[in-house]
């Protein structure tokens, strides 16, 4: 799992309460993290897979958004990697992690495995919590027109900036003066220890936030293309924001343990002594909370696959065919032309007898479009045009 614990603990002089739940059931825990990791990284894997039965479409150039979600997708599938090779060193090689702790070892490789493993886990999964800010962004700014094909480049700059950027300084800041001396005091690990959540705290805050905002302007979107507000506009609206709402809550349940368990290691640093008797619950809930979190960090990956496409079946086609994106549900103009994505078939299938005919309102329906992607109604009334999205 990714926690600010796994680069503290390279330190030989390492804290109390990160020698308390590094140290409890080590074997165990790495394989609850290999185990869970493992199992989302393949399911991950079998969701964006093609599946048999589905036409071939077309291949056509991804909107922002879809490729900020494939790109969160990744992110989970390199740290779930990341997590199965160091937890694998871990359980196999115990002597060679036995001289992580030793403060004046002259075995380099032990420290440089540590340290080396902790960052590409920290890294990958701080991308993933800027590119799920990006796409929270990108939903309103699509409504609002104010973003296109072009703005992926910004979204890239700022998210892999960004996550090297906090990243880095965090780990700078822990191991000073160097790796085998580094200070003691909360002082010291506070710097590293917000570059960490500062990510996974501004996703929790604003992308509820941007999310409510971008209903609400679907909602008048929808109100503003015919100037009435039907049974099946206010059904699209709904499943988006359905669609918003299970992103949150795969998002706090996967990464709520890490806040709790962050917080009670915190007040236990505080403590002079955290072995005391009246520390004991604390000290319980702080190593259960640890275990937690090496179930559900890795689960992210698998869990956002549903709550983006739903679940896409077992029948995997791998006849290589060229076709659409998985969750693209339209084709995207050039940027010249039109910063939106083009129109698909989704107002003919709400109201078969009519057809949209001017600029504004073709606009309308690419970012409703782009937006409900991997929606599906009961009653088939909206676009299936996408094969992932059956599962929705």
């Amino acid at each position: 799992m990714a926690s600010p614990r796994l680069e503290t603990y390279c330190c030989p002089n390492r804290d109390a309460a990160t020698q308390l739940v590094m140290s409890f059931q080590p074997d165990v825990f790495c394989g609850v993290c290999i185990g869970s990791a493992s199992v989302s990284l393949l399911l991950t894997i079998l969701q964006l897979l093609p599946k048999k039965g589905q036409s071939p479409r077309k291949m056509h150039k991804a909107s922002s958004s879809s490729t900020i979600l494939l790109l969160i997708s990744v992110c989970d599938i390199l740290g779930g990697l990341g997590m199965i090779f160091r937890s694998s060193v871990w359980l196999g090689f115990p002597g060679f992690i036995a001289n992580i702790s030793v403060a004046n070892g002259t075995d380099v490789w032990p420290s440089a495995f540590c340290v080396g493993s902790a960052m590409w886990i920290q890294l990958l999964y701080s991308a993933g919590f800027w590119w799920l800010f990006c796409y929270a962004v990108d939903s309103y700014l699509v409504v609002r027109r104010s973003a296109g094909l072009s703005t992926i480049v910004l979204y890239h700059m700022m998210t892999w900036g960004l996550a090297v950027m906090l990243c880095v300084e965090g780990i700078a800041l822990l191991y000073y003066p160097s790796l085998s001396s580094c200070e003691n005091g909360l002082e010291h690990a506070i710097p590293h220890y917000i570059t960490t959540y500062a990510p996974l705290l501004l996703v929790l805050v604003v992308n509820p936030i941007l999310f409510r905002r971008t209903v609400s302007a679907v909602a008048s979107l929808l109100k503003g293309r015919q100037g009435i507000y039907t049974e099946n506009e206010r059904r699209l609206g709904t499943e988006i924001q359905i669609r918003f709402f299970k992103i949150m809550l795969v998002f706090v349940i996967c990464w709520s343990s890490n806040i709790i368990n962050e917080s009670l290691l915190f007040y236990l640093e505080m403590q002079p002594d955290i072995n005391e008797m009246p520390l004991k619950n604390i000290r319980s809930a702080a190593l259960i909370t640890w275990i937690i979190m090496g179930v559900l960090n890795p689960m992210q990956g698998f869990l956002f696959t549903l709550a983006f496409y739903g679940w896409t079946g077992w029948r995997v086609d791998l006849k290589w065919r060229k076709r659409e994106i998985p969750w693209e549900s339209m084709s995207s103009s050039t940027v010249g032309e039109n910063a939106y994505p083009s129109p698909v078939n989704y107002q003919s299938n709400i109201h078969d007898s009519k057809k949209i005919s001017t600029t504004d309102s073709q606009q309308t329906d690419e970012a409703i479009s782009m937006l409900s992607e991997g929606n599906t109604s009961g009653d088939d009334r909206l676009t299936r045009s996408s094969p992932i999205y059956q599962g929705w």
